[in-house]
């Protein structure tokens, strides 16, 4: 007898690298575009386990009427698990797990190229161009050789991040609140605050935990340096938007690129980095890439199967 997966909040591309990571398995997909709420729990009656993203709601009323159905198995197809109630979940009954790790290099990769994109104004030349305007006014950007880059969330994407500015020939500077072990020799750890003073770019890297939500307030964001640069492909609530826009608009900050927000998109019209200056906004895509996409399902079906096999693989405990 075949295993039966619900599937909530997909897009065509995770059901193309689930489908093609199935064929090794045989599982029964059912494939649900809405995000899992309490509105739609009733779909999951008679499947083995729930698969969710980043932007499912797995409060402990929605829980309960998951474990009510006979649901055994919650398992997330990202890192982050802010949206699930743990210990609730524990507490009927269903078993979390997640998936780690599955896209530094994707996400590293993508934050430099925000910097670039600030940085050598791409996307607004690449404007004038179509539009036949050559001039270089307002196009001068800055060599990243020798300019201090801040990593906040010293992790695996961190890490990867601060090997790649390095390549550069920047100086590095990381906070982490928990030990940072194995520190290459070119990175210097530091406090926040002294990060914050000295980082020409500030790079956000972090968990979204309550230490980290609105880590980036208005009063952190006024001691970076004045003209300095803050790439966000972390979480969107690590950082305060209003603040951000005010001292981009101020011209406190020279620039900012926000790939996550508050909310998962679509974003409303009047969120206040839609409508700063010099702020670059991508739909949360740092993650997608081809080889990260396919990391996520193997890392997903294992943990699926492990689980309808009696194992424990990446299980979140409640705190």
């Amino acid at each position: 007898m075949a295993y039966t997966i619900a599937f909530f909040g997909t897009k065509p591309y995770d059901e193309a690298s689930f489908n093609d990571k199935n064929k090794e398995y045989g599982f029964e997909l059912r494939y649900y575009k809405g995000h899992l709420n309490k509105h739609n729990v009733i779909l999951t009656q008679n499947v083995d386990a729930v698969c969710i993203f980043v932007n499912d709601t797995a409060d402990a009323e929605v829980l309960h009427m998951m474990a009510d159905n006979g649901v055994k198995l919650l398992a997330l197809r990202c890192a982050g698990y802010n949206n699930v109630d743990l210990k609730a979940a524990a507490d009927c009954g269903i078993t979390v797990v997640r998936v780690p790790a599955y896209s530094p290099y994707a996400v590293a990769e993508y934050t430099v190229a925000l910097m670039l994109s600030l940085n050598r104004k791409i996307p607004r030349a690449t404007w004038r161009t179509r539009d036949g305007n050559f001039s270089l006014h307002g196009l001068l950007g800055f060599d990243m050789y020798g300019k201090t880059v801040g990593i906040i969330g010293f992790g695996k994407i961190g890490r990867r991040a601060a090997e790649l500015f390095h390549a550069f020939g920047c100086p590095i500077l990381a906070y982490d609140s928990n030990p940072i072990a194995q520190m290459p020799d070119y990175v210097q750890q530091t406090s926040l605050d002294e990060l914050l003073r000295h980082a020409d770019v500030v790079s956000l890297h972090c968990p979204l935990v309550e230490s980290t939500r609105g880590l980036m307030n208005a009063e952190r964001i006024s001691m970076m340096k004045h003209r300095a640069i803050l790439i966000n492909t972390s979480r969107g609530p690590v950082v305060d938007s209003q603040a951000l826009a005010e001292a981009l608009n101020s011209g406190h900050l020279a620039a900012a690129a926000a790939d996550v927000f508050e909310m998962e998109p679509p974003i409303p019209r009047e969120h206040p980095l839609l409508n700063a200056k010099n702020c670059l906004v991508t739909p949360h895509i740092a993650f997608a890439s081809e080889e990260s996409m396919l990391r996520r399902a193997e890392i997903v079906f294992d943990n699926l199967y492990a689980f309808l096999h009696g194992e424990q693989k990446n299980v979140i405990l409640p705190r």
